[in-house]
């Protein structure tokens, strides 16, 4: 409060005035009250008894000095009931008035211009709060992950096990002679000369067979080049 004070009194309010409404006013304010702004009156004639007028962020209070200043009439109005505010200058000052909810006018005159600026503006940042109150950014609590220790089991039907594999590089080692309906020559060595007990049908089957085989990617070319020619010299 003194430090409002301070800058109040920097707007050519009248000293006494000002310390006689304060020593007034620790008994009047409510609690977390705090005074805005005070304006006094400065009569052109005669100022013994000025009317000055307190806002504060609560309400505004009327104050009337009574039985030649030694009492005082305070009257005051919620923003809550205070429906405008007006200011209007003349040669000799500014009039400050306020109207009610319920139709009732005050004013306030003969105050300093710059008071009356102030006033009205306190006003106007008052009024604007209560029809546009600030809005609280709600805080949302972010939910806590939860963390569960649970052993991992593994299923030991769904372990493969690798099993190392070698590398073929002949492919006529592989073939069962059953299925291929031939006997390779390289498989068995000492068996070349049943080619020459075959007719020339069935050595022509033969040699349709080793391509197939080849078409097929199951023997090389060098093997079937190989086997053919051993065919051909039987043929």
């Amino acid at each position: 409060m003194l430090d409002n004070l301070k800058k109040i009194l920097n707007e050519d309010q009248d000293p006494k005035a000002i310390e006689k409404i304060t020593a007034k006013l620790d008994n009047l304010l409510m609690t977390n009250e705090e005074v805005g702004y005070i304006a006094v009156q400065k009569k052109p004639a005669v100022n013994i008894f000025p009317d000055s007028i307190v806002v504060t962020n609560k309400r505004i209070i009327l104050c009337k000095p009574k039985n030649l200043g030694l009492s005082m009439e305070f009257i005051d109005y919620d923003w809550d009931d205070i429906e405008a505010s007006f200011v209007k200058e003349g040669i000799l000052g500014a009039d400050f008035t306020f109207s009610t909810k319920s139709d009732l006018t005050h004013t306030v005159d003969y105050l300093p211009k710059n008071q009356a600026r102030k006033l009205y503006t306190f006003a106007k940042e008052q009024l604007d709060l209560l029809k546009h109150p600030k809005a609280e950014t709600p805080i949302v609590e972010q939910p806590k992950a939860v963390v569960i220790d649970e052993p991992i089991v593994i299923d030991e039907a769904e372990v493969i096990e690798e099993v190392a594999t070698e590398e073929v590089t002949n492919y006529a080692e592989i073939i069962p002679v059953e299925q291929s309906g031939y006997r390779d020559e390289k498989q068995f060595p000492d068996d070349k000369s049943g080619l020459g007990e075959l007719s020339q049908d069935e050595l022509f089957e033969k040699l349709q067979n080793y391509k197939k085989l080849l078409d097929n990617g199951l023997i090389l070319q060098g093997e079937y080049d190989s086997l053919k020619k051993e065919i051909l010299s039987h043929m």
